[in-house]
């Protein structure tokens, strides 16, 4: 019988934080799982020796990207790889508590109507230290966040791929991620999801912790510092695309009045900057009126030595 879960790791020549990540999901207290490594076209023998090392080597598989590989193209093969009906993007750098997957599954175990379930999720900042990776700060991600919906998703992504467990029947549903992009893969597929399906949410204590290390580039950068323009670029075509496919069956009038609206905007925001510069100009000059300008006049002919005398004399 297939495992209940399938844990998704991607890497590419990263065997530290391959290991931290094998180890991860060895400390789970839900047990029914499996795990596919995804080599994206990194070091094969490093992703062995990491696996060899793991202590669960008989429960993962590792398989390799095609070129041209990349996230999706490697989140995608693992998915296909596997016939588990429950589905998780775990990257090799990313952590969870203890009782995440417990708790995850308990929960769509319990809400049957739920395609998948997102926890509360931290950000782990990390800095490199002399014995490896240090934890420096964690802070909440989105605090106070109550549920994910698809009005919230329209304006950013409010999850990651480590806190979202889902059924695997929903990349038959709606597709698999979209290797066109290079980023925000994990933004586009919740559009894709919440606009058909409900998510489930677990809040409170974060079960999930998005590691971030702003200063690392290469092999150990984050995709959000090091694909920084990447996200920025995908964003938007993310947008354009789908304001594109509404077009064709609605026709350009109400985005062209929305353009027109935001264009009035900015002018109108353009006009009020102006106007604040004035003011604070107006009332720079009033810090400095005529009367504090004759008092120093006078104060400086007070001081002043007289005509009358001498060179040196007083007045």
């Amino acid at each position: 019988m297939p495992a209940r879960v399938a844990i998704v790791i991607r890497t590419k020549n990263r065997g530290e934080f391959l290991r931290r990540a094998l180890a991860d999901v060895a400390s789970q207290t839900f047990d029914d799982w499996e795990v596919i490594v995804v080599n994206d076209r990194g070091a094969r023998e490093a992703v062995e020796d990491a696996v060899a090392v793991s202590g669960i080597g008989n429960k993962v598989t590792i398989i390799d990207t095609h070129p041209p590989g990349g996230r999706c193209a490697a989140a995608n093969a693992g998915l296909r790889a596997s016939d588990a009906a429950l589905a998780v993007l775990h990257d090799d750098d990313d952590r969870w508590h203890p009782d995440f997957l417990q708790r995850a599954v308990a929960w769509l175990d319990e809400h049957p109507s739920d395609a998948g379930v997102m926890t509360a999720t931290a950000i782990v900042y990390e800095e490199r230290g002399a014995d490896g990776w240090v934890e420096t700060a964690r802070v909440p991600y989105w605090e106070g966040l109550r549920a994910i919906t698809y009005t919230d998703l329209l304006e950013i992504n409010r999850a990651v791929p480590i806190s979202f467990l889902y059924r695997r029947w929903l990349h038959d549903d709606v597709g698999f991620y979209d290797e066109s992009l290079d980023a925000v893969e994990d933004w586009e597929f919740y559009l894709r999801v919440t606009l058909r399906h409900h998510i489930g949410f677990i809040g409170g204590e974060p079960l999930a912790y998005w590691t971030q290390r702003p200063a690392a580039r290469g092999d150990d950068g984050n995709s959000m510092f090091a694909l920084a323009d990447q996200h920025e670029r995908d964003d938007v075509a993310v947008r354009d695309e789908a304001l594109r496919r509404w077009v064709e069956e609605n026709g350009a009038g109400l985005p062209l009045y929305i353009g027109l609206v935001e264009r009035r905007l900015r002018e109108d925001m353009r006009t009020m900057f102006d106007d604040l510069l004035r003011e604070q100009h107006r009332l720079h000059e009033a810090r400095h009126p005529i009367w504090s300008r004759l008092r120093r006049l006078r104060h400086r002919l007070r001081n002043a030595p007289s005509r009358a005398g001498g060179a040196g004399e007083p007045s």
